[in-house]
């Protein structure tokens, strides 16, 4: 087969397998019954009492979708523990407790491996949610939620592979999590709790996490002359001087750019007020830090390096530069 067969046989290929997918988790969408709602409430339940914690079980390749679920839960405020049910056989059974809530998966219901830990459950009365696509087989049977997923086509052409099925699986996982996450009203900043490292964790820190406080900038009243300003420019290198009056309320703000613009020979003996911008733009010391990025950089027919931070009684407390926000990675 010539490359250019290859290229065009391969390109078909990633279509196909897309496609099939995509209709697994259009069939998933449709199958979702009253059973959802109900394993979401018996995981947001077990955790609004405290009681204990979501367990993922599952063997293959559903094991590995299952730790992906662990993973995304507890990073959306769901305690999530995943338990291998080989080793769960072989003493591990000892980390699940009575007021734990099971998540077993499996896409046949009847893996071997799983029965030790689904007795379990069963003797001591600890709420077991299945995920399988048999209804018919021993987890399908023994669950006391079951979450079934359609029966579609795996995308491997000899029907074995799981593509389709770890797929569609994954997609309910996320579903819960979700689901799960509306449930407990969880907001930007509750989430970064839980991402305190990486550009997640970046763009969820506040603005008060990253501006010079008012104590570190140029600030003049508004009495004062250009000379004043520019020394103070020079001085602070933070790109402007604030003019503040005696409660530390905004009366105007001069930047590098309102020098360039009012360049002249009698500049230095010029009043501030002559220069300053009165009407600054200003951000929430409790805002965001990526909102003030967006703010700088998208303000229609304005170039903001830097935004002034005010309190939630509008006393500057700090300034924001959008350089030292994208060096530490808030874009």
């Amino acid at each position: 087969m010539t490359k250019d067969n290859n290229h065009k046989k391969d390109l078909a290929c990633g279509v196909r397998v897309i496609e099939t997918e995509v209709v697994g988790l259009q069939s998933l969408a449709k199958s979702l019954d009253d059973n959802f709602p109900a394993a979401v409430s018996a995981i947001h339940d077990m955790k609004q009492e405290r009681r204990g914690r979501l367990i993922v079980a599952g063997i293959g390749k559903s094991g590995h979708i299952a730790k992906k679920i662990v993973a995304t839960l507890a990073s959306t405020g769901t305690p999530s523990h995943f338990v291998h049910p080989g080793e769960a056989s072989h003493g591990d059974l000892g980390m699940v407790m009575k007021e734990d809530v099971v998540l077993m998966i499996s896409n046949s219901g009847e893996n071997p491996e799983l029965s030790d830990l689904m007795a379990y459950t069963r003797r001591y009365g600890i709420t077991l949610i299945g995920m399988t696509s048999n209804a018919d087989s021993s987890l399908g049977k023994h669950s006391d939620i079951l979450l079934l997923m359609p029966k579609e086509p795996e995308a491997c052409p000899n029907g074995l592979a799981p593509t389709t099925s770890t797929t569609v699986t994954l997609a309910l996982g996320d579903a819960l999590a979700i689901a799960l996450l509306e449930r407990m009203d969880l907001t930007p900043e509750q989430f970064g709790v839980f991402h305190p490292g990486g550009k997640l964790g970046k763009r969820l820190m506040h603005v008060s996490e990253i501006m010079h406080r008012l104590e570190d900038l140029p600030t003049l009243p508004k009495t004062a002359k250009m000379d004043e300003a520019i020394v103070l420019l020079t001085e602070k290198n933070l790109g402007c001087v604030l003019m503040l009056d005696n409660q530390k309320k905004l009366d105007g703000i001069i930047t590098d750019g309102d020098l360039k613009r009012h360049m002249s020979a009698n500049l230095l003996q010029k009043p501030v007020t002559d220069i300053m911008t009165t009407d600054p733009i200003t951000i929430r010391e409790d805002d965001l830090a990526v909102k003030g990025v967006n703010i700088m950089s998208k303000t229609p027919g304005q170039y903001l390096t830097s935004l002034i931070v005010v309190d939630k009684d509008d006393n500057v407390s700090g300034l924001i530069r959008l350089q030292d926000c994208l060096q530490i990675g808030i874009a």
